[in-house]
């Protein structure tokens, strides 16, 4: 079985002691490569520079809604440039979060507005983050719309009615361990059972979001503990976990253009 973790922090703070120690658990696990994600310039580029130390990672680089009001044209120019590094295979995460509004609504929405457009410009795929937007968020990515643009609305905890629009425009949804938790998780599996295989995701969100049994064990989250959420998955959707995983591992090299050998 071969996992990817399509969206984690492994720069984070969290994993300054014993980062080669999770390494080696998620490869025990099966977990074999890892998508490492920005949230602001000094992340995206220490992400980018993690990237750097394992054929395994990759980065994506971006500037999260509760960022927004730290971006600026300098910030974007920069994060431009920086994308330009062969380990950079996305943007993001980028969207609206109108839940703890850490940056103002309008701020918000002009810097996803243009990360949306550099996007476009680098024809990279976005991760997506979206929380309690009422809406606005389905709006803006459907007056922006783009045939040519892919990518995945990262732990995804909206509506089936907002999923089903998200799949309608072509993007992934990346399932997280919301759905090993018997109550939050409720409506996450009725809703994995609708979305097609091949536009399924797998994800940590590492160092947040810890799935059950491990959660009852240990705060912190890491990538080889995907694998519980790639069991429960299959678990809700009456499939062989093998077959399935290698749907996810397919779909997620091809949204993130990672070519097999660069796995070595």
């Amino acid at each position: 079985m071969r996992l990817f973790d399509s969206h984690c922090h492994l720069h984070d703070d969290e994993y300054l002691n014993d980062l080669n120690d999770v390494v080696l658990r998620a490869f025990a696990a099966g977990v074999l490569a890892e998508m490492i994600v920005g949230f602001n310039l000094k992340s995206s580029q220490g992400a980018v520079t993690l990237a750097s130390t394992r054929d395994h990672f990759f980065a994506a680089v971006g500037v999260h809604p509760h960022d927004a009001k730290g971006c600026s044209d300098s910030v974007l120019k920069t994060l431009k440039a920086l994308a330009l590094d062969p380990k950079v295979h996305a943007w993001g995460e980028i969207g609206l979060d109108f839940n703890r509004m850490f940056s103002p609504r309008d701020i918000q929405e002009k810097w996803f507005l243009r990360q949306l457009e550099i996007v476009d410009e680098k024809n990279l795929p976005v991760i997506l983050h979206e929380r309690d937007s009422k809406g606005r968020f389905l709006e803006i990515l459907r007056d922006t719309h783009s045939p040519d643009r892919k990518g995945v609305v990262h732990c995804f905890s909206g509506t089936t009615r907002e999923m089903d629009q998200y799949l309608d425009l072509g993007y992934h949804i990346g399932i997280t361990g919301i759905i090993t938790m018997e109550a939050r998780g409720r409506e996450l599996k009725e809703q994995a059972r609708r979305i097609p295989a091949d536009r399924l995701l797998i994800e940590t969100d590492a160092p947040y979001l810890t799935p059950v049994p491990f959660k009852n064990k240990t705060r912190r989250n890491e990538p080889a503990f995907v694998r519980s959420v790639m069991f429960k998955l299959a678990e809700v959707r009456g499939e062989d976990p093998e077959a399935l995983s290698g749907i996810i591992w397919e779909n997620t090299c091809r949204l993130y253009d990672v070519d097999v050998t660069e796995l070595s």
